[in-house]
């Protein structure tokens, strides 16, 4: 992650909150108060946000002291750390950071339920990758919770990869003049980037095999498991392949069992529960 890019995260995310003053503090906090408080877990999950927290905190030159690192497993009454200094800054500070480690959390531990049910598969197993489906605004944390969980981050945006949906294989008239355009892009403009192709069914796997050469990753999407199998044995190996649409906890075990090289789930980030925690003084 960007350290310019986080700094400006962080600066957005308190200007948003403390406008013109945090009027409930400055009533009744005396200025030079000093004070320490916890971060308390009150459910069960996978722990995210801990060195964002750490950043956030020390802005305003508050220690952390940390008991738990992100990714570990906790239960309600885990402390995860311990943050001290001026009064003042530990309040405005409280909602900012309990708003970004609840979402990081519930991201990070919907990650874990999905590998975990997925279970042991044959090696070497593919990669459970994220989306697009993040939150505006949001997209570097919500990936970085990803990877906190144990998955893999796909595409940051649309700047790093070329990637033929079938949108615009349909605009462009079809997948052989896609491919061809988007090779022809990549060569007038100098760029090096990826190509991903998404196939809708087998007939569509063997036009872009016919571009194997230019073609980085084949996107199965809305495939069931016993098609995927097959279209990955149809594939072998001359092109990557990625799993896409119509995955979710209930099957994610079949498709890791499909030979695929990656498995992306827009769930991960767009369906999130935060996970419960609170910071209390102490």
């Amino acid at each position: 992650m960007k350290t310019y890019d986080l700094d400006q995260f962080i600066e957005n995310i308190l200007a948003e909150d403390l406008g013109d003053g945090d009027h409930s503090t400055l009533a009744v906090i005396p200025d030079d108060a000093r004070g320490k408080a916890k971060l308390l877990v009150k459910e069960a999950g996978i722990l995210a946000g801990v060195e964002l927290a750490e950043r956030v905190f020390g802005q305003r030159g508050l220690a952390v002291r940390r008991l738990l690192d992100d990714g570990a497993s906790v239960k309600p009454g885990d402390i995860a750390f311990f943050v001290e200094g001026r009064v003042h800054d530990l309040l405005q500070l409280e909602r900012p950071v309990l708003n970004l480690m609840q979402h990081m959390s519930g991201i990070a531990t919907k990650v874990r339920r999905y590998l975990d049910r997925a279970g042991q598969v044959p090696q070497p197993a593919p990669q459970l990758v994220d989306t697009r489906k993040t939150t505006p605004g949001m997209r570097l944390i919500d990936k970085w919770a990803v990877r906190i969980g144990g998955g893999h981050n796909h595409r940051m945006g649309l700047y790093d990869m070329i990637m033929l949906k079938d949108n615009h294989i349909d605009f462009a008239g079809g997948i052989d003049k896609a491919i061809a355009q988007a090779v022809d892009y990549l060569r007038r403009t100098g760029r090096v980037l990826p190509i991903a192709v998404e196939a809708r069914d087998l007939d569509e796997v063997e036009q872009i095999l016919a571009h194997a050469q230019h073609v980085e990753r084949i996107m199965l999407d809305n495939f069931s498991p016993e098609r995927a199998r097959e279209a990955v044995r149809f594939i072998g190996g001359r092109c990557k392949t990625e799993a896409t649409g119509g995955i979710n906890i209930d099957n994610i075990d079949q498709f890791f069992a499909t030979g695929v090289n990656y498995i992306s789930v827009g769930d991960l980030t767009h369906h999130v529960d935060a996970l419960d925690l609170s910071l209390k003084a102490v």
